[in-house]
């Protein structure tokens, strides 16, 4: 088994638990994150028939821009959420009754060119092995002035007190307390060790404006424990 279907397998295990997981370790401050970036996302482009939202696990970034484009009067007419792990897609399919699910992997879109008006990605592209690729991929599959939108834990630049407390929890209670919900403890030190593993969130920018993206927002939230970045597809 790679380590591409090792990740899978992984998120299959917790996918009963992980909602719950979710909204314990991040005490709620999750749905904070994700409602804000999809605020965010909607100042930035009124003109969005198609949302793809790859490794959308549970479902729950759809739920949330489906909220913020009522709010905001943007009429999304497609809502597609794409991830590799079945089970995840399981509980997605029972708890988001208006959007469509299918099987795949982030670095193997199975969608046209220049079909989608945003893609996203929550807290999924720090476990996508062939991170280039899917870069690439979301390239692809947004149309010109389309928007890719991520989430993640990305690896903190400067070291300092807040960081200390950070790494405490991410690296002693995270994997304990989570372990205990999910009752699967390796699933959860994988997060602090893949977040280690991970890029900056300049070192991310770069990589999106290597594959052809504009920068055009970021923000780090609660300490900078999350980071929002959003990039365009240049309309030319």
């Amino acid at each position: 088994m790679d380590k591409q279907q090792k990740i899978v397998s992984m998120f299959d295990e917790i996918a009963s638990t992980y909602d719950v997981a979710n909204r314990v370790l991040s005490f709620g401050i999750d749905k904070q994150w994700r409602e804000k970036g999809c605020n965010k996302t909607f100042e930035l482009k009124k003109d969005v028939e198609t949302i793809i939202d790859v490794a959308c696990g549970t479902g729950d970034l759809l739920l949330f821009w489906k909220n913020s484009a009522d709010k905001h009067g943007i009429d999304v007419k497609n809502y597609i959420g794409i991830d590799p792990a079945v089970k995840m897609l399981e509980v997605a399919k029972e708890k988001v009754d208006f959007a469509e699910f299918k099987e795949g992997k982030a670095q193997e879109l199975p969608f046209e060119d220049s079909c989608s008006d945003i893609i996203s990605i929550s807290y999924g592209i720090r476990n996508v092995v062939d991170r280039a690729e899917a870069l690439q991929g979301f390239y692809r599959v947004l149309r010109p002035g389309g928007m890719v939108v991520i989430l993640e834990f990305t690896k903190q630049e400067k070291k300092g007190i807040t960081s200390f407390f950070t790494d405490i929890y991410t690296k002693k209670i995270l994997p304990t307390v989570g372990g205990m919900i999910s009752k699967n403890y390796e699933a959860y030190k994988y997060l602090p060790d893949s977040i280690e593993d991970f890029l900056t969130t300049q070192m991310l920018i770069d990589e999106l404006k290597e594959v052809g993206f504009k920068h055009k927002y970021s923000k780090s939230f609660s300490f900078g424990i999350s980071t929002l970045i959003i990039a365009q597809k240049p309309k030319n």
